[in-house]
């Protein structure tokens, strides 16, 4: 018999996460030497990863860190809803937001590069997707730099972690405005902040498919240029913050509300789990 007791095979799995089974297996294989035990798991898993590479990951939570002038937003990803709220997964998405500001990582390739205890975070993270038994993945990862924040995580599901994550950067004193904008953010998905920062080939586009709806209509061709433009407008006001009609008020605009707190928002980010 191994030489082992009840006691290792739950530190081990609480350790690891790994299953009963599996655990129990490799201690009987490592004749109860804890550390090889822990080897032959992480290889076994390590394997699974490769298989698992191909498999979609529509789960997971959004968590960010702010402070000393910047804000960092990262989502990680997970196969299924039952590992986003797992106690070891949820640890995991915390200690790499941590290294992810800590590193001020702007991007998914600086903060798997970043420093976490002493591996890196896109190792951490291959090793628990190893012992919990799903594809795990640093989806996106979004930082910020301004002198005061907003954050915003909205949960779409009460026994979920949350899934929705807003960055605001702003200038002024109206921190509870400020939190409303991102609230606003988080329902109405804006992908710019002025109208100026819409791409031309962006705003060329639109006005190309309004131009042809316009003429299959049968639009006067004098009316053209007026019509064309007013859907152009309609158009970036659905895709710049502040231009949008504010989600608490929608007869005023979100400039409007800024401005009548003495808000400048400089920057924001928006993720969404599986989006």
């Amino acid at each position: 018999m191994a030489n082992f007791s009840i006691a290792d095979l739950k530190a081990l799995r609480e350790q690891l996460g790994t299953g009963m089974a599996d655990t129990k297996a490799a201690l009987v294989e490592a004749d109860g030497d804890v550390e090889k035990a822990t080897e032959i798991l992480r290889l076994k898993g390590a394997k699974g990863n490769a298989k698992r590479a191909d498999r979609s990951t529509s789960e997971g939570l959004v968590v960010s860190r702010e402070g000393d002038g910047r804000a960092v937003l990262i989502e990680l990803a997970c196969e299924t809803d039952f590992v986003a709220k797992n106690e070891k997964f949820i640890a995991l998405a915390d200690k790499v937001a941590d290294a992810a500001f800590a590193a001020s990582a702007g991007s998914v390739e600086e903060a798997l590069a970043a420093s976490v205890g002493d591996e890196t975070v896109g190792d951490a993270i291959s090793n628990q997707a190893a012992t919990i038994g799903e594809k795990l993945e640093l989806r996106r990862v979004a930082k910020l730099e301004g002198e005061n924040f907003a954050i915003y995580l909205h949960r779409t599901s009460k026994d979920l972690p949350p899934q929705i994550g807003v960055v605001v950067a702003y200038t002024g004193d109206d921190a509870e405005t400020a939190r409303a904008i991102a609230q606003h953010i988080a329902m109405f998905d804006p992908s710019y902040l002025n109208v100026e920062d819409v791409p031309e080939d962006i705003v060329q586009k639109e006005r190309d498919i309004v131009t042809e709806i316009s003429r299959n209509e049968g639009k006067p061709e004098a009316a053209l240029p007026k019509i064309i433009e007013g859907r152009v407008g309609a158009f970036l006001k659905q895709v710049v913050l502040v231009e949008q009609s504010y989600a608490r008020d929608n007869k005023v605009q979100v400039k409007k509300v800024l401005a009548d707190a003495g808000l400048t928002v400089t920057g924001f980010a928006r993720i969404k789990v599986g989006a």
